[in-house]
């Protein structure tokens, strides 16, 4: 069975498909529909999401690699409407500039109580 997946970055080296989390688990949809993967990518894209492209697939190839990388995948029947949830998360998995930064460029791994605590302790050394 053929099946519709959103992908970011399409055909490169920095290819990105697009998941869901749910609990601690990745699932990845996969559209009976390709009319319906193109609305949700719109919805996608409405959030401030990177433009995905919809891209065909047989469903055992998605249900495989699902299973090589340790995700779980969903089946959205044809005419379904899903939308995508109101909540993204802050950090991904996956970059659309790709794996290409430096250490300097990377986003501080520091939380705001402990950026807080620096700035009280240089503000100490004024």
């Amino acid at each position: 069975m053929r099946v519709y997946v959103l992908l970011f970055n399409a055909r490169t080296e920095n290819e990105g498909i697009h998941t869901l989390k749910s609990g601690d688990r990745n699932v990845i949809l996969m559209f009976e529909s390709e009319d319906d993967a193109i609305r949700y990518g719109l919805m996608l894209e409405a959030q401030d999401f990177s433009s995905p492209t919809v891209e065909a697939f047989d469903s055992e190839e998605i249900e495989g690699f699902c299973e090589d990388s340790d995700y779980d995948c969903k089946l959205i029947p044809e005419g379904t409407l899903a939308v995508p949830p109101e909540n993204n998360l802050e950090q991904t998995d996956w970059s659309p500039e790709g794996e290409g930064q430096s250490e300097e460029d990377k986003p501080s791994e520091l939380s705001n109580a402990d950026l807080d605590d620096i700035r009280r302790r240089l503000e100490g050394l004024l």
